[in-house]
């Protein structure tokens, strides 16, 4: 299998912390030096390692953030 080459280009926030020291967090990522893209997922702490994740353009983001919008929480 191909090795995935990733840059965290900007790290906007983290929305929560596991027990391990894992984190769940908004970043702006370039995968394999492509244009960079939003992406929420765990990372280690060290951020070598990274778990399953999702990879939003920025018009799936705003749309994203409207949907949230409407939520009564």
């Amino acid at each position: 299998m191909a090795e995935i080459k990733f840059e965290i280009k900007e790290t906007i926030g983290v929305l929560s912390e596991s027990a391990k020291g894992w984190s769940k967090e908004l970043n702006l990522v370039s995968w394999n030096d492509a244009a960079p893209k939003y992406d929420i997922r765990e990372w280690s702490p060290d951020h070598l390692k990274m778990g399953k994740g999702v990879t939003l353009t920025a018009e799936e983001l705003k749309k994203l953030r409207d949907l949230l919008g409407g939520l009564s929480l």
